[in-house]
């Protein structure tokens, strides 16, 4: 069965000095703000797009490979993943980087790393990604 998530944005100004807030409606997690400082040069406490696809990028390659290593057999204690997304301002996003560490009683770091190359390929928000370059360091602990 198909689901869809929902969120909006409500924006006001131009683009550099304007500034938006962020509604995550499907869950009701609540709101965040975000603009063209907290995009191209510091947070400060805003989001930007970029973040969004970091968490959303994080959190699928975890649920992908916390699934292939359960199929496998060896399903894990532990998964920590950071997703690095780069902006470049006039190019768009220019790379992401997963880099995941993992607890996995009974397989060996060659078996982990083969296990996240699969899951930096088929997650679904990889695939959704997949004009930009995905890199990956996977470390098991």
């Amino acid at each position: 069965m198909a689901t869809t998530r929902t969120a909006h944005t409500v924006w006001e100004g131009n683009l550099l000095e304007g500034n938006g807030v962020v509604t995550f409606d499907s869950s009701g997690i609540g709101q965040q703000p975000v603009s063209w400082p907290s995009r191209a040069e510091q947070a400060n406490g805003k989001t930007s797009p970029e973040e969004l696809i970091a968490a959303a990028h994080s959190s699928c390659f975890s649920m992908a490979l916390s699934h292939g290593l359960a199929g496998a057999g060896t399903p894990p204690t532990r998964l920590e993943t950071k997703a690095d997304v780069t902006f470049q301002p006039g190019e768009g996003i220019t790379g992401i980087h997963l880099t995941v560490r993992g607890e996995v009683p009974g397989l060996d770091a060659d078996g982990f790393a083969s296990a996240a190359e699969d899951a930096k390929k088929n997650c679904p928000v990889s695939q959704a990604l997949a004009g930009t370059t995905i890199t990956l360091t996977a470390e098991l602990v």
